[in-house]
């Protein structure tokens, strides 16, 4: 993991479009080798703040480095030392995993760039499908031939921006395994995703919501700061009891996980006393449960104030 040096140290920056705020002040500190994972719904600012911390946007507001250069004037020599992976796939699907891999060499102006392709296409597992188009690729096969063409030049720093969206769990696997291989190298990965099993593979992480960063840490530090209370409950016709816990003093939220209700709040004492009668009713079993990061995200969605509204 992290070695304590700061890669990227931005403190108050922020950005607008008409008028509109996307970032608010964001303050951003991740080290070297860490993989920090960066959450919101969307339209959250997440890609805006990405787009900065590489130098494809300059902030309105604030300053910090990214990799030591100055994310205002410096932007040039971010972008040489960063691995930008969009939510898109963006490479040619008419040429071969290979062509595309040189093609990106060549605008690197790499002297040695079949050395280097030929190491991208071993690491990631695709020299046996080097000839294939990448047209003809599955989801997970774009993700690791965009994963390649983006390490190719050797960056300090890697930005992926939803990276497994639409791939299979076993492509996702994976790709993070790929992830912490390179965070063991000493490569530093800010990453964007929806997924919670993926947040939970970060070591650190970002809850962002209409541009304002809302809570920051380890999944434990995240989930124990909540202050959120849960009961686990099982039984019979449980949309019908969920629709009767919705508006109960002290009841935040109410969550099905498959044959289980989730029920949350942050005053423990309150909700414990409207769960009183429902407890009692044989029908139902419950039992304490820890909240987990979706319940923490949940409520900060729901409390986060919808600054383009």
């Amino acid at each position: 993991m992290s070695n304590g040096a700061l890669v990227i140290d931005v403190r108050g920056i922020s950005k607008s479009f008409d008028g509109k705020k996307a970032v608010n002040g964001l303050d951003l500190q991740v080290r070297q080798g860490e993989i920090y994972g960066f959450l919101g719904p969307n339209g959250s600012g997440k890609t805006t703040s990405i787009r900065m911390l590489c130098g494809l946007l300059t902030p309105d507001e604030g300053s910090g480095t990214c990799l030591g250069f100055d994310v205002v004037r410096q932007t040039a020599e971010i972008k040489r030392q960063v691995g930008y992976m969009t939510q898109r796939f963006s490479l040619y699907e008419d040429l071969s995993i290979r062509e595309n891999l040189d093609f990106v060499a060549r605008m690197y102006g790499m002297a040695d760039r079949r050395r280097r392709v030929d190491a991208a296409l071993e690491r990631l597992g695709l020299a046996e499908r080097q000839k294939q188009l990448a047209g003809q690729l599955s989801g997970g096969w774009k993700q690791r031939l965009a994963l390649a063409a983006c390490m190719l030049h050797q960056p300090k720093l890697l930005l992926l921006d939803e990276p497994t969206a639409g791939v299979d769990p076993k492509a996702r696997r994976d790709f993070w395994d790929e992830i912490h291989r390179l965070a063991a190298e000493g490569i530093t990965v800010l990453v964007s995703t929806h997924y919670m099993d993926e947040a939970e593979r970060c070591h650190r992480l970002a809850y962002i919501a209409y541009g304002n960063l809302l809570v920051h840490g380890t999944v434990k530090e995240v989930v124990e700061g909540s202050g959120i209370v849960t009961w686990a409950v099982e039984g019979d016709d449980l949309f019908a009891l969920s629709s009767r816990l919705r508006g109960q003093a002290g009841v935040d939220q109410v969550v099905p996980f498959g044959n289980v209700l989730h029920v949350s709040g942050t005053d423990a004492a309150l909700l414990e006393r409207s769960l009183a009668p429902f407890r009692d009713d044989p029908a139902y079993r419950w039992s304490p449960a820890k909240p987990g990061l979706e319940d923490v995200f949940i409520q900060l969605m729901e409390r986060a104030k919808d600054n383009f509204a």
